[in-house]
C-alpha cells in the first residue's frame, strides 16, 4: 500500500507490506521503473494463476507461497499447465474418496488436481477419440515419479480392466520394479528416478484398461561404478544385500553393503524410514504379479550379484602398460561362477585387449587405470543390458492381445538441469528439454490462436520465444552433435580438438554459443531457461560408449542360459533407437521401438552409431509421438533443498519456473488477452456499476455500452462471441472502480443508518431522562416524609428504651446483691460446719490410735513373759532326762524288766506251733500262687521294663525339671527386672493416661467436628448420589443409542453382503449369458438337479448355476476371474483336498458295490423261491434297475469329470476359490450326497420287497408248491379265479398306496437328512476356512481368534435351538388350532345330523312349491390355478409389461395398491389349504425369480423399482399376518384370523423376502442416486437462488466446463419438483410410511455428503455469500419436509454437516472466543472438514478478511483431542441400513377383484 503519492522524480517510495512493516523502496535512477503492481486482494490465492490481473514473476511467486504456505495446496493451475509443488509430506487427499469426487468432473469445477489432469485427459480421449500425453517434468526430488504413478493409480480406479486379468494392477506393479532399478538416493531425493520413461496405457472401445507400453530413456549408467558423497546405488543392490541371508539368495554369497565397491562409495548405504529387505519382498511380489517367473528372477539376482563382486575384482601393475590379476582372485571367482564362464578367459581379457589391423591382429596388455575403466565399463554394460530385458519383460506382461484402440501416455522424464561440472549427461537432458519446451511454446500459442479464431476477434500476433536457434545449433548439420559424431570417427580425435572445432565453427556466429573467460576445454549455451557451461572432458568417450568385444564374447559363450539370452536379444533388437549410452545414461529401452527391418551386413554398421546419433533419433520418435496425441502438463516444483515440509525457498522456485516453461506460459498469455469473462459472468460482477437505464435484455450489448465509458482505451478489451477479453491490469482497474462504488455506497449507507441510530439513541434517552427526573423527585419526597416520621418515632422509642434499660440495669444490680448475699452467708455456714466436722474426726482417730498403741505394748509384755516361762521349763526337763537315764542303766532295773518273760516264752512257742501249721497251709497256698506268681512275673517284668523306661523317662524329666529350675531362676531374675520395669511401665502408663485423657478430650472435640462434617459429607453424598443416577440415566441413554448404532452396523453390513451378494449373482447372470452367447459345445451328460438344491432354489438360486456347470466344460468357467500366478501352498492344499474326496468317493463306491453284491444275492434267493406278485416284483426290480443305472451314470460323470480335471489342471483352476475349483467340490459334494440317497432307496427298496413278500405269501403255502397247484385247481374247479385275482389287484393297489405312502414319508425323512448332511459339510467348510486363517494369524491373534470363533459358534447353537424351540411352539399352536377347527366341524356335523328328518317323514307331510332365492357364494379369500398354468401366472403378473398397467397412471389409476403381492398371497393360500408343499415351494420360487428378471431388465427405470419394492413389502407383510403367530395377528379381524395359513410355517421364505426387499432397496437408492447426482452440486452450490448475493470472482483459462459445454443448468426449483415426483410415486405406490421416510432420509443423506464433498474440493465456493446460499437452499428443502409431514423422519439430521459447514463459512474467524464457537459449533464435521473450510475460504469482495493461519492452529489445537475420523470427504456411497417395520393391511382378501385387464383370467376365486 502507497503511504505517499508518487511524483515523477520522487526517488524513494515509500510503502507498507502486507504485515504492516513500512519500508522505503528506492528507484533506479537510470531506468526510474516502478516496482510492479500487487494484485488485488480477492485475487491473491486463485487456483489458476492466469486468473491473476498482474502478469509477472512476484505476482506468481506470492500467489504460489500464499497456497502453499497458508493454504496447504500444492496444486495450482497455470493455464494448461498444473504446478506439482513437493509438500514432502504425506498428504490425505489421494485415496478412493478423493479419486471418486473428480470422477467425471469437469476440470475447472474441481480445485486443482494431478486426478484433474488425468479425468481432463481420460474426458478427452473418450470425447475427441484422440489419444493423450501427460508429460511429468521437474528436478530430481520435484516428486515427478510419485505424480506419475498417482495419474496411472487414477486410470486404474476409473476405467477398470477390460479382460478377466486385472491389467490395472500389472500397471501399477511395474513401478516398484522399476523403482527398484533404476532408482537411486542422491542430495536432493532419497528416491531420485535415473532415468526417463514413457508409458503408455491402452484402452479398448469402451475405454477400459486392456495393457500399457513402455518406453525408457537416459539410464544413469554411471551410478553402478561410481556414486558421490551421500547418494547411493540403485536401491536394487541394496535391497539384495538386506536379503542376503535368505536361504535362496545364499549361493549369490553377498553380505553387508559396505563390503562392495560399487555399494560404499557414497558412504551412506541406508535412508531412513526404508527398509530394504520389506522393499525386496515388494519388488519379488511385482515380479511375480507381471509374470517374471521364481527362476527368470533367481537369474536377475545372479547377474545383479555378479556385478557387485566383480567391482571387487582387484588389479596390481606390473609395470606401467600392463597389469594382472592375482590367481584364485575370491571376487572374481565368484563373478565367473555366477555367470558361468571360465576364470582364465575373463581373467585373461580384464587384462588384456585385441587391436585389429587389415592384416593381423595383436593382444596388447592394458594398464590398471585401463583395465579399472574396463571393468566397470563392463558393468554398466550387463546393467544397461539387464535394464532392457526387465523393461521387454514388463512390456510383455502388460502387452495384451485385444485391439488397442487408444491410449494415455505417461512421460516422466527430467527436467532442465544445471550443476556446478556439466558433462554429455546434463548435455542430453537439456537438449530433451529444449525439443519439449518448443513443443510446449508451440501448443500453448496455438491454444491462444484457436481461442481467438473462435471468439472471432482480431488476431494478433504474439511475440514468443522460439528455442529453434538452439534446436538447430546442437542437432542441425555441422551442430554440436554432428562435429561430435565426426570427432568420434577420428583415429586421433580428442575432446581438445572438438572444442577447437567447435569455436570455429559456431564462435561469433552464434549468438546462443559462447566460450568461457578462463577455459579452452568447455562452452557455453543460451538455452531457454538459463546459460549452461559444458566441459568437454568426457563427451567423446561417453559418446562412443565402448566396451571390449572380447569380455561380450567371454559373457556370450556363457552357460548361464539368461546371460546368454541378454546379449543374444541385443543382436536381435539392434536399431538406432535401442541401443544403450555411454557411461551416462540408457536411452528408450528396446522393446520401445519396433526397429525397421535391417538390410543383411548392415548390423555392423548400426552397432557402431554414436550415442548421441541414438539419442536424437528417440528423441525425434517422442517428439512424433507426443506431438500425435494432446498434451497435459504437470510442473514439479521442489520448494527447498533441505526436504523440510511446507517450507518455500523463493528464489529456488523461481529458478524452477523459468526452467520448466511457467513463467514463459504465463508472458505469452500477458502479452494477449490474459483475462477473459464470458458476458453472464461479467455482468453479474460489475452490475454494481451500471445505472438502470443502462441495464439492457441484450446482455452483450449492455456490456459493450457499460466498457466503453468505463475503459476509454479500445485496444485495452475485445468483445468476442460469447466472452469479454482484456489486457493484463484491466480486471484490476475493474475491481478498483467496483471497490470504489461498493465503498462509497456502503459509506452513505452507514452514514445514515449512524444517523438514524443515533437520533433513536438520542430520543430514547431523553424520554428515559424525563422519566428518570419525575421518578427520582417522588422519591426524593417519599424520603423526607419518611425521615420527619421516623425522627418523631425515634424520640418515643429512646424514652422508653432508656427507661427500660435504667429499669433492667437496677434490676440486675438488686438481684446480683441477693445472689451475692445468699453466696457469701453459705460460705460462712459450711466453713464452720467443715471445722466441726473436722474436730469430731479428729478426736475418733485420736481414741483409736491411742487404744492401738496400748494394745502393742501389752502384746510385747505378754510375749517377753512367755518366752522366759519356756527357758525355765526347759531347764527344769533337761534335769529329768538326766536322771532317768542314770536309772535305765543299773540291774535292778533290768530285773525288773524280765520279770514274766517265761510265761511270754511258752506262750510263744505255742505261737509257733500255730505259725507251723499256717506255715503248711500256707505252702499250699505257696504253691498255688507260685503258679500265679510266675505269670504275674511275667507281667511284672514287662511292667518292669516299662518302668525302667518310664525311669528313664523320669531320669530325663529330673533333668529337664533341672534345667526347667535353671529356667525357673533365670525368669525370677527376669521376673524381677520385669517387676522393676513394670513399676517404670505403669509410672509411664500413668503419665500415658493423662495425656490419653487430654487426647480423649480433644478427640471428643474433633469428634463433634467430625459429626457435623459427616452430616455434610452425607448431605454431599445424597447430592452425588442423585447426579450419579442422572449420569448413569445418560451414560444408560449413551449406551442405548451406541447399541442402536451397532445394531444399525450391522444391518448395514449385513445389507452390504446381500448387496454385493446380488452384485455377483448378476455378474454370475451375465457371464453365463456371455458364455452361452460365446461357446456352444456339446453337453457331456444328462442334465439333472440334485434333490437338495430344489428348495434352496428360491433363496439363494443355486441350483441352476450347478446343472450349466457341469453341462460346460471347466475351461470356460468365470473369464472375469483373476488369472493370478499358482501359489503353491493353496495348490497342494487343494491336491490334498481333491485326494480326500476321491478317498471318500471310492469308500462309498465300494460300499455301494457291497450293497450291490447283497441285492444280487437277494435276488437269487428270491428266484428260488415260487414267484409270486408277479407284475409288482417286476416293477420293483425294474425300478431297481433304474436306481442301478442312474448310480453307474453317476459314477461315470466322475470319473469324467475327474480325467477333464487331471487333463485340463490349469492352475488358475486349482487354486482355491477358483471357478473350477468351485465347480468341483460342489460336484463331488452333490456326488456324494446322490450316491447316499440312492444307497438308502436301494435298501429300503429291497426290504419293502421282502415284507410285501411276507405278508402276501401265507405260512402254510410258502413251503409246499403242491398244496398251491391243488388250491389252484380247486379254484378253477369251483370258478373262483376271477374273485382271486380282483382281491389280489385290491390287495395290490392298497399295498402300492402304502408304499406310495411309505415312500413320500422317506423322501420327507430324506430331505431332512439331507439339510442336516449339507449344513454339517458347510460347517465343515468354515471349520476349515477358520483354522487356514487362524494359522496364518500369530499366536496371541489365534487364541483370540479361536475364542472369538467358539463364542459365535455357541451363540449359533443356542439361536438354532431357539428357532428349533420356536418352531415347535408354532407346531403345538397350529395343531391346536385344527383341533379346534376339527371339532367345531365334528360339531356342526352332529347338529346337522340332530336336525335331519326321516325319509318316512319326509313322504308323509305334503310337498308345498316354494321359490328358493340363489344363495351368494361365500368367498374365502383364496385364488385357485393349475400347476402347469404357474408359468404364465407369473408371466402376465410379473414378467411382462403387464407391470406397466399396474404404475399409477393410465387404466390401473383406481387400482388397489400391493394387488400383485394380493394375488400372489391368495394363490399361496390355496396351495397351503391344499397342503401341497411343492405347489407353494415353487410359486414363491418363480415368484422371486420373476421380480429378480424384472428388476434386472428395468432396473434404471425409478417407477418399477419403487413398485415392486412396495408390492415385495406388501407381500412379506401378508405373509406374517396371516402366518398365525400370535404377535402378528393383535390387528387382525376374526374373519381376517380365519383366512391363516394353516398347513405350512413360511417363516424361511420371509427372511428371502425379505433379503430380496434390501435389494431392490438398494437398487432404488442407486436409482434415485443417478437421477439426483447431476442436480446436487449445480443446484445446492452453482446456482444462485438469491440473485446478487454471491459474486462471481475473475476466471482463468481453467474456469468453470472448460471441458464440455454446459448441458444445461439445474435450479432449486427443478430438484424440488424431482422429489415431490419421487414421493408421490411412492405414495400412489402403496409403500409403507416409514419406508418412505427412509428413502427421503437416504435422498437426503446423497443430497448433503455430495453438496459437502463438493464444497471441500473447490476453494471458489467457500466464501461468505457462498455460506448464505446454502443455508438458504438448505432452509427450502427443510420447508419441503414439513410441507410433506416427514420432518421427523431423519432427514434434517443428514445435512447438519452441510448446516454446519455453510455456518462456518458465515461466522466470525479472527479471535480465541471465535474459536471456542466454532469448535462447539461443528460438531457433526471432522476436524479435518473444519480445517479444510477455514484454508479453503475465499474472500469475494474487499470487504471480506481472509482467515490467518494463526487461527487455523488455534482451531487446531482446540480439536486435537476430539477423537474423530481423519476422512476428509464423506462417503456419498454410503446406504443406511433399512428395516421394514410391520404394517398390517385392513383389506378383506375375499373383497379383492381381479381386472380383466391383467389377464389373469384362467385362475379363479375360491
Amino acid at each position: 500500500e502507497l503511504l505517499k503519492d508518487y511524483k515523477p522524480g520522487d526517488k524513494v517510495l515509500h510503502l507498507r507490506l502486507e504485515e504492516g512493516k513500512d519500508v522505503q523502496y528506492s528507484l533506479d535512477p537510470k531506468s526510474k521503473e516502478l516496482p510492479p503492481l500487487r494484485n488485488p486482494d480477492i485475487l491473491v490465492g486463485e487456483n489458476d494463476l492466469t486468473a491473476l490481473s498482474y502478469l509477472h514473476e512476484p505476482a506468481v511467486l506470492h500467489n504460489l507461497k500464499v497456497r502453499f504456505i497458508d493454504s496447504k495446496l500444492i496444486y495450482t493451475y497455470c493455464g494448461i499447465v498444473l504446478v506439482a509443488i513437493n509438500p514432502y509430506e504425506q498428504l490425505p487427499i489421494y485415496g478412493e474418496d478423493i479419486i471418486n469426487a473428480y470422477s467425471g468432473q469437469n476440470m475447472g469445477d474441481m480445485d486443482p488436481h494431478i486426478f484433474a489432469v488425468a479425468e481432463e485427459a481420460y474426458k478427452q480421449m473418450a470425447r475427441d477419440e484422440r489419444n493423450q500425453s501427460i508429460i511429468v517434468s521437474g528436478e530430481s526430488g520435484a516428486g515427478k515419479t510419485v505424480s506419475a504413478k498417482y495419474a496411472m493409480r487414477y486410470f486404474a480406479t476409473v476405467s477398470g480392466s477390460a479382460t478377466e486379468a486385472n491389467v490395472e494392477e500389472k500397471v501399477l506393479a511395474s513401478n516398484p520394479i522399476m523403482e527398484s532399478i533404476g532408482n537411486a538416493k542422491t542430495t536432493r531425493n532419497d528416491n531420485s528416478s535415473r532415468f526417463g520413461k514413457y508409458i503408455e496405457i491402452g484402452f479398448d472401445k469402451r475405454y477400459r484398461i486392456i495393457g500399457a507400453n513402455m518406453r525408457t530413456y537416459l539410464l544413469e549408467k554411471s551410478r553402478v561404478v561410481f556414486q558421490a558423497e551421500e547418494e547411493r546405488n540403485y536401491h536394487i543392490f541394496y535391497q539384495l544385500c538386506a536379503s542376503a541371508a535368505l536361504p535362496e539368495l545364499k549361493t549369490l554369497r553377498l553380505g553387508n553393503a559396505n563390503y562392495f565397491h560399487y555399494t560404499k562409495q557414497g558412504g551412506s548405504p541406508i535412508i531412513d524410514g526404508i527398509d530394504d529387505a520389506k522393499e525386496m519382498v515388494n519388488t519379488r511380489q511385482a515380479c511375480t504379479l507381471l509374470g517374471i517367473s521364481d527362476i527368470y528372477q533367481m537369474g536377475i539376482f545372479r547377474i545383479l550379484a555378479g556385478i557387485l563382486h566383480l567391482g571387487n575384482v582387484g588389479f596390481t601393475s606390473r609395470d606401467a602398460d600392463s597389469c594382472t590379476i592375482p590367481p584364485k582372485h575370491q571376487p572374481l571367482t565368484i563373478f565367473c561362477e555366477l555367470m558361468g564362464v571360465e576364470y582364465d578367459e575373463m581373467s585373461h581379457w580384464l587384462c588384456h585387449r585385441k587391436l585389429a589391423t587389415a592384416t593381423e591382429t595383436y593382444i596388447k596388455p592394458i594398464s590398471k587405470l585401463q583395465a579399472i575403466k574396463a571393468r566397470d565399463a563392463l558393468a554398466k554394460h550387463i546393467y544397461a543390458h539387464l535394464f532392457n530385458w526387465i523393461v521387454a519383460h514388463v512390456n510383455k506382461a502388460l502387452h495384451s492381445a485385444v485391439k488397442q484402440h487408444s491410449f494415455i501416455g505417461v512421460l516422466d522424464i527430467y527436467g532442465f538441469e544445471t550443476f556446478e561440472i556439466n558433462s554429455f549427461e546434463q548435455f542430453c537432458i537439456n537438449y530433451a528439454n529444449e525439443k519439449l519446451q518448443q513443443q510446449f511454446n508451440m501448443h500453448v500459442f496455438k491454444l491462444e490462436q484457436e481461442e481467438y479464431m473462435k471468439e472471432q476477434i482480431p488476431w494478433t500476433l504474439i511475440d514468443f520465444y522460439d528455442n529453434q536457434p538452439c534446436i538447430n545449433l546442437i542437432e542441425a548439420k555441422m551442430g554440436i552433435l554432428d562435429l561430435l559424431d565426426e570427432e568420434c570417427k577420428m583415429p586421433k580425435g580428442s575432446d581438445n580438438t572438438w572444442a577447437q572445432k567447435l569455436y570455429n565453427t559456431h564462435l561469433n556466429k552464434s549468438a546462443l554459443f559462447e566460450k568461457p573467460r578462463l577455459s579452452n576445454k568447455a562452452f557455453i549455451i543460451q538455452h531457454f531457461a538459463d546459460k549452461v557451461e559444458y566441459r568437454c572432458e568426457g563427451f567423446l568417450e561417453k559418446n562412443k560408449d565402448t566396451v571390449y568385444e572380447e569380455q561380450i564374447k567371454v559373457l556370450k559363450s556363457s552357460k548361464f542360459k539368461m546371460l546368454t539370452e541378454l546379449f543374444h536379444d541385443e543382436e536381435k533388437t539392434i536399431s538406432p533407437t535401442s541401443a544403450a549410452t555411454p557411461s551416462g545414461r540408457t536411452l528408450l529401452s528396446r522393446t520401445a521401438v519396433k526397429p525397421a527391418k535391417a538390410r543383411p551386413g548392415q548390423i555392423t554398421k548400426e552397432h557402431k552409431k554414436t550415442v548421441g546419433h541414438q539419442f536424437r533419433n528417440s528423441l525425434q520418435l517422442l517428439m512424433e509421438t507426443l506431438n500425435a496425441t494432446t498434451p497435459h502438463y504437470v510442473r514439479c516444483i521442489k520448494p527447498n533443498d533441505f526436504k523440510f515440509p511446507f517450507t518455500f525457498d523463493e528464489k529456488r522456485a523461481v529458478q524452477q519456473l523459468r526452467a520448466c516453461g511457467v513463467l514463459e506460459t504465463i508472458r505469452i498469455s500477458a502479452a494477449g488477452f490474459p483475462s477473459r469473462w464470458t458476458y453472464q459472468e461479467f455482468f453479474s460482477r460489475y452490475r454494481v456499476l451500471m445505472k438502470q437505464k443502462d441495464v439492457l435484455s441484450d446482455r452483450k450489448k449492455t456490456c459493450k455500452n457499460v466498457l466503453e465509458k468505463l475503459i476509454l482505451d479500445k485496444d485495452k478489451y475485445q468483445f468476442g462471441k460469447t466472452k469479454i477479453f482484456f489486457r493484463a491490469g484491466q480486471v484490476a482497474y475493474l475491481e478498483k472502480i467496483r471497490a470504489d462504488k461498493l465503498r462509497a455506497a456502503c459509506i452513505r449507507i452507514q452514514k445514515t443508518i449512524r444517523g438514524w441510530l443515533l437520533r433513536k439513541k438520542y430520543l430514547r434517552m431523553r424520554k428515559a431522562a424525563i422519566t428518570i427526573q419525575r421518578y427520582v423527585r417522588g422519591y426524593q419526597a417519599r424520603c423526607y416524609a419518611t425521615f420527619l416520621r421516623r425522627t418523631r418515632a425515634a424520640t418515643i422509642i429512646q424514652k422508653f428504651q432508656r427507661m427500660y434499660v435504667v429499669r433492667k440495669q437496677y434490676r440486675c444490680k438488686r438481684a446480683a446483691a441477693i445472689v451475692l448475699q445468699s453466696h457469701i452467708r453459705g460460705y460462712i455456714a459450711r466453713n464452720n460446719y467443715r471445722k466441726i466436722l473436722r474436730e469430731h474426726k479428729t478426736i475418733i482417730i485420736q481414741k483409736h490410735v491411742r487404744g492401738w498403741l496400748a494394745r502393742v505394748r501389752y502384746h510385747r509384755s505378754l510375749k517377753a513373759i512367755l518366752y522366759l516361762q519356756c527357758c525355765y521349763r526347759r531347764m527344769m526337763a533337761k534335769r529329768e532326762l538326766k536322771k532317768l537315764k542314770i536309772e535305765a542303766r543299773s540291774v535292778e532295773h533290768y530285773k525288773k524288766l524280765n520279770v514274766g518273760m517265761e510265761n511270754k516264752i511258752m506262750q510263744l512257742q505255742r505261737k509257733v506251733d500255730e505259725q507251723n501249721k499256717d506255715y503248711k497251709s500256707l505252702l499250699e497256698k505257696l504253691t498255688s500262687l507260685e503258679t500265679t506268681y510266675h505269670s504275674e512275673t511275667e507281667k511284672l517284668r514287662s511292667d518292669v521294663e516299662r518302668l525302667r523306661m518310664s525311669e528313664e523317662e523320669a531320669r530325663n524329666a529330673t533333668n529337664r525339671v533341672l534345667n526347667l529350675q535353671d529356667e525357673i531362676a533365670k525368669l525370677r531374675k527376669e521376673l524381677n527386672q520385669t517387676q522393676s520395669e513394670k513399676k517404670t511401665i505403669e509410672e509411664r502408663a500413668e503419665k500415658y493416661k493423662q495425656e490419653t485423657d487430654k487426647l480423649v478430650s480433644e478427640l471428643k472435640e474433633q469428634n463433634t467436628l467430625l459429626k457435623k462434617e459427616k452430616e455434610e459429607l452425607n448431605h454431599l453424598i445424597q447430592d452425588q448420589a442423585k447426579e450419579m443416577s442422572e449420569t448413569m440415566e445418560k451414560k444408560l441413554i449413551e449406551e442405548t443409542k451406541q447399541l442402536e448404532l451397532d445394531l444399525n452396523d450391522e444391518r448395514l453390513r449385513y445389507q452390504n453382503l446381500l448387496n454385493e451378494f446380488s452384485r455377483l449373482e448378476e455378474r454370475y447372470d451375465d457371464l453365463k449369458d456371455e458364455i452361452n452367447l460365446m461357446v456352444s459345445l456339446p453337453k457331456t451328460g444328462r442334465k439333472r438337479t440334485d434333490s437338495t438344491h430344489s428348495s434352496n432354489e428360491s433363496e439363494y438360486t443355486f441350483g441352476s448355476e450347478i446343472t450349466e456347470a457341469e453341462d460346460l466344460p471347466l475351461r470356460v468357467e468365470e473369464p472375469s476371474e483373476k488369472k493370478a500366478p499358482l501359489d503353491m501352498s493353496l495348490f497342494l492344499k487343494l491336491q490334498k483336498r481333491v485326494t480326500e474326496l476321491e478317498q471318500e468317493k471310492q469308500s462309498l463306491q465300494d460300499e455301494l458295490d457291497r450293497k450291490e453284491e447283497q441285492i444280487l444275492r437277494a435276488k437269487a434267493k428270491e428266484e428260488e423261491r415260487p414267484p409270486m406278485r408277479g407284475a409288482e416284483l417286476e416293477y420293483e426290480s425294474l425300478k431297481r434297475q433304474e436306481l442301478e443305472s442312474e448310480n453307474k451314470k453317476l459314477k461315470n460323470e466322475l470319473n469324467e469329470l475327474r480325467k477333464d480335471l487331471i487333463e485340463k489342471g490349469y492352475p488358475e483352476m486349482t487354486a482355491p476359490g477358483a471357478p473350477a475349483y468351485r465347480v468341483l467340490l460342489d460336484q463331488m459334494a452333490s456326488v456324494s450326497e446322490e450316491l447316499e440317497v440312492r444307497k438308502e432307496e436301494v435298501l429300503i427298496l429291497r426290504s419293502q420287497l421282502m415284507s410285501q413278500k411276507e405278508a402276501i405269501l401265507p405260512k402254510n403255502t410258502m413251503t409246499d408248491s403242491t398244496i398251491f397247484l391243488e388250491d389252484v385247481q380247486k379254484m378253477k374247479d369251483k370258478g373262483e379265479i376271477a374273485q382271486a385275482y380282483i382281491g389280489l389287484k385290491e390287495t395290490n393297489r392298497l399295498l402300492e398306496s402304502q408304499l406310495q405312502a411309505q415312500k413320500k414319508s422317506h423322501d420327507n425323512e430324506l430331505e431332512a437328512l439331507r439339510g442336516e448332511i449339507q449344513s454339517l459339510k458347510e460347517e465343515n467348510n468354515r471349520q476349515q476356512q477358520l483354522l487356514a486363517q487362524n494359522l496364518q494369524l500369530p499366536p496371541e491373534a489365534r487364541i483370540e481368534a479361536s475364542l472369538q470363533h467358539e463364542i459365535t459358534r455357541l451363540t449359533n447353537e443356542n439361536l438354532d435351538l431357539m428357532e428349533q424351540l420356536e418352531k415347535q411352539d408354532k407346531t403345538v399352536r397350529k395343531l391346536k388350532k385344527q383341533l379346534k377347527v376339527f371339532a367345531k366341524k365334528i360339531g356342526e356335523l352332529e347338529v346337522g345330523q340332530m336336525e335331519n328328518i326321516s325319509p318316512g317323514q319326509i313322504i308323509d307331510e305334503p310337498i308345498r312349491p316354494v321359490n328358493i332365492p340363489r344363495k351368494e357364494k361365500d368367498f374365502q379369500g383364496m385364488l385357485e390355478y393349475k400347476k402347469e398354468e404357474e408359468p404364465k401366472l407369473v408371466k402376465n403378473l410379473i414378467l411382462v409389461e403387464y407391470v406397466f398397467k399396474l404404475k399409477p397412471r393410465g387404466v390401473a389409476v383406481n387400482l388397489i395398491p400391493g394387488l400383485p403381492a394380493y394375488i400372489l398371497f391368495m394363490c399361496v393360500r390355496h396351495a397351503d389349504y391344499l397342503n401341497d408343499d411343492q405347489k407353494v415351494r415353487s410359486l414363491l420360487t418363480s415368484t422371486i425369480n420373476g421380480i429378480k428378471k424384472v428388476l434386472k431388465k428395468r432396473g434404471d427405470d425409478f417407477e418399477t423399482v419403487s413398485f415392486w419394492l412396495s408390492n415385495t413389502c406388501r407381500f412379506l407383510h401378508c405373509l406374517k399376518q396371516y402366518s398365525g403367530e400370535e404377535g402378528f395377528m393383535k390387528h387382525n379381524t376374526p374373519r381376517q384370523n380365519d383366512h391363516c395359513l394353516t398347513n405350512f410355517d413360511l417363516a424361511e421364505y420371509r427372511q428371502v423376502l425379505s433379503d430380496l426387499s434390501i435389494q431392490i432397496y438398494q437398487q432404488l437408492v442407486r436409482v434415485l442416486e443417478n437421477i439426483l447426482q447431476p442436480m446436487i452440486v449445480s443446484v445446492m452450490l452453482e446456482h444462485e437462488t438469491i440473485q446478487g448475493v454471491s459474486g462471481v470472482k475473475p476466471p482463468g483459462l481453467r474456469k468453470r466446463t472448460s471441458s464440455i459445454a454446459d448441458e444445461g443448468t439445474y435450479t432449486l426449483d427443478s430438484i424440488i419438483r424431482q422429489l415431490n415426483t419421487f414421493h408421490s410415486v411412492m405414495c400412489q405406490h402403496g409403500m409403507d410410511p416409514e419406508l418412505i421416510k427412509q428413502v427421503v432420509k437416504q435422498m437426503f443423506y446423497i443430497i448433503g455428503a455430495v453438496t459437502l464433498n463438493n464444497l471441500l474440493l473447490r476453494k471458489d465456493m467457500c466464501s461468505w455469500s457462498k455460506g448464505m446460499q446454502i443455508r438458504y437452499n438448505v432452509s427450502q428443502l427443510e420447508e419441503w419436509l414439513r410441507d410433506k409431514n416427514l420432518m421427523n423422519s431423519g432427514a434434517k439430521e443428514t445435512l447438519e454437516p452441510l448446516i454446519q459447514a455453510a455456518q462456518l463459512l458465515q461466522v466470525k474467524k479472527k479471535t480465541d472466543e471465535d474459536a471456542e464457537a466454532i469448535c462447539s459449533m461443528c460438531n457433526a464435521l471432522t476436524t479435518a472438514q473444519i480445517v479444510k473450510v477455514l484454508n479453503l475460504y475465499t474472500p469475494v469482495n474487499e470487504f471480506e478478511e481472509r482467515v490467518t493461519v494463526s487461527f487455523i492452529r488455534t482451531i487446531q489445537m482446540r480439536l486435537r483431542d476430539r477423537k474423530d475420523s481423519p476422512q476428509l470427504l464423506m462417503d456419498a456411497k454410503h446406504i443406511f441400513p433399512v428395516t421394514f417395520p410391520f404394517n398390517p393391511s385392513s383389506l378383506a382378501l375375499e373383497t379383492i377383484q381381479i381386472p380383466a385387464s391383467l389377464g389373469l383370467g384362467f385362475i379363479s376365486r375360491v
